[in-house]
């Protein structure tokens, strides 16, 4: 008798050391999800889909709600059916946050073959193609293949082509200065398309130096339309000429920027900044007269045609309204900034603009 009360003491003992387990557990289990529960994500590495586009290619899987699990089970998922994405990375930020890190397919360009666009890599594997063009990869027009193979080199003709590209987009990335469309012509002339201005940037030499002058010359001819030749610019020389198209005949009109600086240059006296310190690149003579920026080839060569920027007496300021032998060309057509800031700074007076005007 005394045997059986044991025995079921026992198991009541048993039990409720179960139950209490169980709850224990249950407990646990409850705080782990609630509190391991995700409620941010952070996206990071990709500029071509939303962060909800990869939040719902990225968090698939089961237990992607959970901070722990979600890395433990899913912190590399790879994909093969997403263009442009290798796969991608998770990693957790917090008790309640995750990151995604997209990897992308770094493509440096794009080629047109048959009806698609075709992407490669810096070491011209055919890596994606598409109908439509990724306006963030430069686009190069006249670079050949016969056939193309994802996965596999493309059969591109012209030994250094391939290694021309790669040099061009990694500036134009550097540079922030992606051409809407980039061409070869048959002996690898190399032009640039801008909108409506061509840049002319000739053979596979001194390709960063003239993309530095092309940089800084094309926000000074929004709007113009014509061919920026920089075919001649070497170590040696910085010849620049922009040809604007000046009717509807497409007459243009060529200016050497070489003389037209050497002129300029001479004849600024400035380089003195506020103080009256020298500087050699303040704005401001020795006499604390403002005579404008220090001329640079390619402030002149963004002036096109227009050849003034002189004072009466002979000074460049770049907004004065005389050419360098005192005729009177009128304001720069260029130049975007209001007059009256040039008319103020300048101590030309409304009689003697009246003068050159008669």
């Amino acid at each position: 008798m005394k045997l059986f009360k044991k025995n079921l003491i026992d198991k009541k003992h048993k039990k409720m050391i179960f139950c209490t387990l169980g709850a224990v557990l249950l407990a646990g289990l409850v705080f782990f999800f609630s509190y391991f529960h995700v409620s941010k994500v952070e996206v990071m590495g990709t500029a071509r889909y939303s962060d909800e586009e990869v939040k719902s290619m990225a968090l698939q899987g089961a237990f992607t709600d959970n901070s722990v699990l979600a890395v433990l089970l899913h912190s590399r998922v790879d994909v093969e059916d997403v263009p442009f994405v290798e796969g991608f990375n998770i990693t957790r930020l917090s008790h309640n946050s995750i990151c995604i890190s997209v990897r992308e397919k770094k493509a440096v360009g794009c080629i047109p073959y048959l009806d698609s666009y075709v992407y490669f890599d810096r070491n011209g594997i055919f890596i994606e193609s598409s109908h439509t063009r990724d306006e963030l990869v430069p686009f190069f027009d006249g670079i050949q293949v016969s056939h193309v193979i994802q996965g596999e080199k493309l059969p591109i003709k012209g030994s250094s082509v391939l290694t021309t590209a790669v040099a061009l987009s990694t500036i134009f990335q550097k540079n922030d200065v992606i051409p809407d469309h980039i061409e070869f012509d048959s002996s690898y002339q190399i032009t640039l398309t801008y909108g409506d201005v061509q840049v002319m940037l000739g053979k596979d030499e001194y390709l960063e130096d003239k993309m530095i002058r092309v940089s800084a010359i094309l926000p000074k001819l929004s709007g113009e339309k014509g061919i920026l030749h920089m075919e001649n610019v070497t170590d040696s020389s910085k010849l620049i000429t922009f040809e604007r198209e000046v009717d509807e005949e497409d007459t243009t009109t060529s200016i050497d920027t070489t003389s037209a600086y050497e002129n300029a240059i001479a004849n600024w006296h400035g380089g003195y900044d506020e103080e009256g310190d020298y500087t050699g690149e303040g704005e401001y003579d020795a006499n604390m007269n403002y005579v404008g920026p220090k001329p640079t080839e390619e402030s002149i060569a963004a002036n096109g045609d227009w050849l003034g920027g002189y004072m009466e007496d002979g000074s460049y300021t770049g907004y004065g309204q005389l050419d360098k032998d005192g005729n009177y060309v009128g304001p720069n057509p260029n130049d975007t900034s209001d007059e009256e800031d040039y008319t103020e700074e300048s101590n030309w007076d409304d009689q003697e603009e009246d003068d050159y005007e008669e």
